[in-house]
């Protein structure tokens, strides 16, 4: 499956989960897109895992520098991160998530409206991933009103 068709999969994923537990289906941001493509692709450049920057910057503030809350009364943003080696399925990301409390109580918050999805593949990741192939999936969630 090509990267595109992949985070539209797990876009999709997303919304029959939240739709069959009677929450709103989430609106894909284009913002939101580009804060978690700048973090897969991260990630597997550095060979990290962790919701926070390699600068040290938390997930929200990463996330704010491109879904701005400027001109906003609210402004919430959370994250999801899932990776597998060599290849990562929608329903295996999805499957992961919703056997992690922390995300999956993102996948079931009815404050978000928005999210962005980037997955990434690394032919040969450093870092935690032992220079294996590895796919990255990062989602990111918004709010503002």
């Amino acid at each position: 499956m090509s990267l595109p068709a992949l985070n539209r999969e797990v876009l999709a994923s997303v919304n029959r989960f939240r739709l069959a537990h009677g929450l709103a289906a989430l609106r894909e941001c284009v913002a939101l897109d580009k804060s978690a493509r700048r973090h897969s692709l991260e990630m597997g450049r550095l060979g990290y895992f962790s919701h926070s920057s390699a600068d040290g910057l938390q997930f929200w503030q990463r996330i704010r520098q491109f879904y701005r809350a400027r001109g906003f009364s609210y402004w919430g943003a959370g994250e999801n991160l899932v990776w597998a080696s060599p290849r990562l399925s929608a329903g295996s990301a999805m499957k992961m998530w919703i056997s992690s409390p922390p995300h999956l109580a993102n996948l079931l918050s009815s404050k978000w409206r928005q999210i962005g999805i980037s997955a990434v593949d690394v032919a040969r990741a450093p870092g935690v991933y032992g220079g294996r192939p590895v796919t990255i999936i990062t989602a990111d969630f918004g709010v503002r009103r």
